[in-house]
């Protein structure tokens, strides 16, 4: 048995009958389940349309996003997420850049790496590269200043630990941005690279291995082998393409609001919702949210 899920942007909670009907009827599908007034239903089908997808093309088109995956073990017991353009609004390495006057430089290279041009490796090196001689000091200031948390998070994460899961918040950024961010989304654990500084002032270097895609599969692996668990009983949500290795391992993996060349390869996309979609999908109905 497999779910349907459609979803609306809670912003705009738009999402009527009338079109999840039209849906049932044309899959021949069961009762529908309302997990949120005109935001998030879902049915079930026995097996996935052959349709599915030209469906899925014609509600992207108007701004619903739409998802099928197996009924059985939809609630997971791990969250693994990326924290950049993904736990939150902004890339940290590219607001660290702008204070250093190298942000364009910075930002093309940012890019070019989430949409796998780059080795992400190599872009990162070159990238902190570029932050030589910037202050310690500057982080704070961009945390405090211009990094926001994206919507649903707070909310996706409590919701899931008050079930018993375990989150992590998995980076190839750093450890100066993951911890704070961690703090205030409540996250158990959290891991990315370490920038250098000697006497206040960044090196321009970051300590080894640096943590990427590899990095981001291990972490999933031990995560859920330290609890007894397998990577099919987690969910992972990144939008880059070194989130692709874990987007691939876990047992439901979601693109969000991910690059072209990510989404491409993910069954799981969300491009119009926010994080909470993620509880949707999991079949939380929002009267089990903690908010």
């Amino acid at each position: 048995m497999f779910t349907v899920s459609v979803l609306a942007a809670p912003d705009r909670a738009d999402l009527t009958a009338a079109l999840v009907d039209a849906l049932r009827s044309r899959w021949d599908a069961g009762h529908t389940i309302w997990l949120d007034d005109r935001i998030a239903a879902e049915f079930p089908v026995e097996a996935p349309p052959a349709d599915f997808w030209d469906a899925w093309e014609s509600l992207q088109a108007q701004g619903f996003d739409l998802a099928i995956q197996p009924t059985r073990g939809r609630r997971k017991a791990v969250l693994l997420a990326d924290m950049d353009s993904t736990m939150i609004q902004q890339e940290c390495i590219d607001e660290l850049a702008d204070f250093a006057g190298v942000g364009e430089r910075v930002a093309a290279i940012t890019a070019a790496a989430m949409n796998g041009e780059l080795n992400f490796h190599e872009s990162l090196i070159a990238r902190v590269g570029l932050l030589a001689g910037l202050p310690e000091s500057v982080i704070g200031e961009v945390l405090d200043s211009r990094i926001t948390l994206a919507p649903g998070g707070r909310t996706l994460v409590a919701s899931m630990r008050a079930q018993g899961a375990h989150s992590a918040l998995v980076s190839g950024g750093f450890t100066v941005f993951t911890g704070p961010v961690s703090t205030a989304l409540g996250f158990d654990e959290h891991r990315a690279n370490t920038l250098l500084a000697e006497e206040g002032v960044l090196t321009g270097h970051v300590s080894l291995p640096v943590l990427g895609r590899e990095a981001k599969v291990e972490a999933l692996e031990q995560i859920t082998a330290a609890r007894g668990l397998t990577p099919a009983d987690a969910l992972a949500v990144g939008d880059g393409a070194n989130d692709l290795g874990m987007l691939q391992l876990a047992g439901m993996g979601v693109a969000l609001h991910a690059k072209p060349v990510v989404a491409a390869q993910v069954d799981l996309r969300i491009n119009h919702g926010d994080l909470t979609a993620l509880l949707y999908l999991q079949g939380y109905a929002a009267e089990e949210f903690v908010r």
